[in-house]
């Protein structure tokens, strides 16, 4: 478990190669592909980088799939230092191409009006089976070839409320919940808030899209499956620690034209600490790709 946690925090820790331009490493988290939590933290703890106030959202898009072998270089433009916002924008470059591109906004908290949804209620973290429980349950029926990269442990520990087999889906109302949290270890976990934003980043792209799926009967398991990212935002609304169990409660409103349009909430002891929205491609491969 320290492995796994030093490994997420090297990976969203970016090394300054000059002023508005950093490197992030590049890890095998979910595939062939870069996932696309990796890149929406780097990008947001590169654009952190620039300024000393928390941000409050951001608004990106998923313009290539990235390379798991080679690093990543973000670009910072400094298009608005404000007295009450900041604004930046951040390119994510592997090999002289943009991949990734996001607008983020900063600002300073401050004391206003307060208003928010109530907590949804579900089984508290601590009588659930976490998800590594779930796998080892499912994996003796599966083929060996597809066995060893299922049952890989994940560097957020997550436990599913009302978990399903991504093997065998059915059709279901898109909603799903998840608590997560770091697993625990005696690692020192850097407590800054771009750190910890930058982590929130990186987990908000677990599961958000699968909800669009959920309707249709099929998962990110089914074979001819097309899916991807293709935009995120984020909003920040208070603060927060993933030391700590977070709920993330997730919803989809519509699939049309091969795409899902999910959100997700996080909440933090009753308090809604972040807000996403993500549009997926989940095209049946029968169609031309993109």
């Amino acid at each position: 478990m320290v492995n796994l946690v030093k490994e997420l925090v090297d990976v969203l820790t970016l090394e300054p190669l000059e002023e508005n331009l950093y490197r992030g490493q590049s890890r095998n988290f979910v595939g062939k592909r870069v996932f696309g939590g990796q890149v929406l933290g780097q990008a947001l703890r590169a654009a952190g980088y620039t300024t000393d106030r928390p941000a409050h959202s951001l608004h990106g898009y998923f313009l290539h799939g990235g390379d798991i072998n080679a690093p990543i270089v973000y670009e910072v433009e400094r298009l608005r230092d404000g007295k009450s916002f900041v604004s930046r924008q951040v390119r994510a470059i592997q090999f002289g191409k943009t991949i990734f591109s996001a607008m983020v906004s900063f600002a300073q908290p401050e004391e206003g009006l307060n208003y928010q949804i109530a907590m949804p209620e579900y089984p508290a973290p601590d009588t659930l089976k976490n998800e590594q429980e779930l796998k080892k349950l499912i994996a003796p029926f599966l083929p060996e070839s597809v066995r060893t990269n299922f049952m890989r442990e994940c560097h957020v520990e997550m436990r599913p409320i009302n978990p399903t087999n991504p093997f065998t889906p059915q059709p279901e109302a898109p909603e799903r919940a998840t608590w997560l949290r770091l697993p625990q270890t005696s690692f020192q976990v850097p407590d800054d808030i771009g750190f910890k934003q930058a982590l929130i980043a990186f987990v908000s792209d677990y599961s958000l899209m699968g909800a669009g799926l959920m309707p249709h009967g099929i998962s990110f398991m089914t074979p001819n499956l097309q899916a991807a990212s293709l935009d995120h935002s984020l909003y920040f609304h208070q603060d927060f620690s993933l030391t700590d169990w977070v709920l993330y409660d997730i919803h989809a409103t519509v699939t049309s034209h091969a795409r899902g349009l999910n959100y997700g909430r996080m909440w933090q002891n009753g308090q809604l600490v972040a807000s996403t929205a993500q549009e997926g491609l989940m095209r049946l491969r029968e169609t031309e790709e993109r």
